[in-house]
C-alpha cells in the first residue's frame, strides 16, 4: 500500500503510472466517489504525454486520448453490470493502457490480465489517499513491480 499525503504526490505516482505503462496494460481504478480516480487518471495522461484536458467519460463510457501509447479512458459507473455488449475487449487487447473507473462493476467482463488499484479516502485528513495494488495475471505483476521499482527511487 502507498500513502499519498497530498494531490501533488497522486498526480506523482500517477505519472509514474504513465510512464511505466507498456501496450495492453490494463488498470481498474475502485473507490468510493471523489477518492481521485479522474485526479489519477489526470496524471497518468500526463505521464503518457498527453496534453489534452482529460474529462470524465461518465456519459460517453470510453474516451480515447493519442500519446506515447494511446489512452482508453472508460467510466463504467453508469452501465449495467454486463459489460459484454459494450465491445471493450479490442480496447482490452489493443495497443494503448485502458484506465477503467468503477471497473469492479463489470465483473466477468473484466480481462482476465489487470492491475487494480484501490482507493482510499482519509476519514479526517481530505487530502490524503491510500492506493492498494492487487494484480491478476502475469502482465500486470510485472507492471506493478515497475511502478513500486519506480515510487521507491523516489521515496526510500
Amino acid at each position: 500500500m502507498i500513502e499519498l499525503a497530498n494531490v501533488e504526490m497522486t498526480e506523482e505516482l500517477a505519472q509514474i503510472i504513465g510512464k511505466t505503462a507498456e501496450p495492453g496494460n490494463n488498470l481498474v481504478l475502485t473507490g468510493d466517489l471523489g477518492a481521485g480516480k479522474t485526479t489519477l487518471t489526470k496524471g497518468i495522461a500526463k505521464g503518457l504525454g498527453i496534453d489534452q484536458m482529460i474529462k470524465s467519460p461518465t456519459y460517453t463510457i470510453i474516451r480515447e486520448y493519442e500519446g506515447r501509447l494511446p489512452l482508453y479512458h472508460m467510466d463504467i459507473y453508469r452501465v449495467a453490470a454486463s459489460g459484454a455488449d459494450l465491445g471493450l475487449d479490442e480496447y482490452f487487447e489493443g495497443e494503448g493502457l485502458s484506465v477503467i473507473e468503477w471497473g469492479n462493476l463489470l465483473e466477468e467482463a473484466l480481462p482476465e490480465d489487470y492491475l487494480e488499484l484501490i482507493l482510499e479516502k482519509n476519514d479526517t485528513d481530505f487530502e490524503k489517499r491510500y492506493v492498494k495494488f492487487q494484480a491478476y495475471g502475469s502482465q500486470s505483476q510485472a507492471f506493478e513491480q515497475r511502478i513500486m521499482d519506480n515510487w521507491k527511487k523516489i521515496h526510500d
